[in-house]
């Protein structure tokens, strides 16, 4: 019998590759390819740059290519970034991880209650706070750099600690992040029952609300963290004292030297290179809270 038709003799029809049908023209695949490969690869170089450039001497830098290896000098450029100037660095990463880890802390407790607030409760007035909450995620950081001055200097908090970390406080996009994960991943049942069990809405919030908020807000922590390490215009606005200096600022005045101390560039490079560990180590360690939040909303 024929492959083409049944046992009862009607016509089978024939058969295609599934994959075949779904595949892409070679044309489109090899322009996504190539799109991907240009992107990777203007991601990565200025990361191997910098990884090379901080193995080479003051030498090397300027007289090997920038993407190749010359003597292995990378053990001798830390020893002397921690030297320089009475081991000041190692003050401005002790800043900068009180500056990140108290503003990423707050910023993310305060979207948690805001966001969840905005999801679950029905009050006068919550369109209009949420619709001004999302017109601050448009608004850029430059533009509010003078007004937060001129706050912190009316209450006589310029150059303290303050002055940097109750600006990271507020996150309009963490509000705006967990405000659409909770709307979608916490049922109003769940609310019910446990005000039904007796539990006042605080312990529901702090016992049930957080865990299933998890995901969301290590998503607001890491980019909180990330943008007040990274941040340099506000630091430089409030903070005179070089002791209070985070890596970005005190990095910077340095560079600002290179031209008349050349030996300096080694060790702004080695600096960036320390000041950017702390950033893959904090990704690295919470990326599994979202692999197993995408887990946990395809399971619903």
């Amino acid at each position: 019998m024929s492959d083409t038709t049944t046992r009862r003799g009607r016509p089978r029809a024939p058969r295609t590759s599934g994959a075949r049908r779904d595949r892409a023209p070679l044309s489109t695949r090899f322009i996504l390819t190539a799109t991907i490969v240009a992107l990777t690869l203007y991601f990565l170089i200025p990361i191997a740059w910098m990884l090379i450039a901080s193995t080479k001497s003051t030498a090397d830098l300027n007289t090997t290519f920038g993407l190749w290896f010359s003597d292995f000098d990378l053990f001798k450029n830390l020893q002397d970034l921690f030297a320089y100037r009475d081991g000041v660095f190692r003050q401005w990463l002790v800043n900068s991880l009180i500056y990140s880890g108290g503003g990423a802390l707050g910023s993310t407790f305060l979207a948690a209650l805001c966001g969840f607030a905005l999801a679950k409760y029905r009050f006068r007035g919550r369109n209009a706070i949420t619709g001004l909450i999302f017109g601050g995620v448009l608004i850029p950081g430059t533009v509010l750099a003078l007004p937060t001055y001129l706050i912190l200097n009316s209450f006589g908090l310029i150059n303290t600690y303050w002055a940097v970390i109750l600006p990271s406080l507020s996150s309009a996009f963490g509000v705006f992040l967990v405000r659409i994960y909770a709307s979608a991943a916490v049922p109003d049942e769940l609310l019910e029952a446990g005000r039904i069990d007796g539990a006042h809405d605080i312990r529901i919030f702090f016992t049930v609300v957080l865990r299933i908020l998890l995901p969301s807000l290590v998503t607001v922590f890491l980019f909180a963290f990330i943008s007040i390490w990274n941040n340099f215009l506000l630091p430089l606005l409030v903070l005179n004292d070089q002791s209070l200096w985070p890596v970005t600022l005190g990095l910077y005045s340095w560079q600002k030297n290179a031209m008349s101390e050349p030996d300096l560039v080694r060790i702004v490079i080695s600096g960036s290179l320390v000041g950017t560990i702390p950033l893959v180590v904090l990704f690295l360690t919470l990326q599994r809270y979202w692999r197993s939040g995408i887990t946990t909303g395809a399971l619903k």
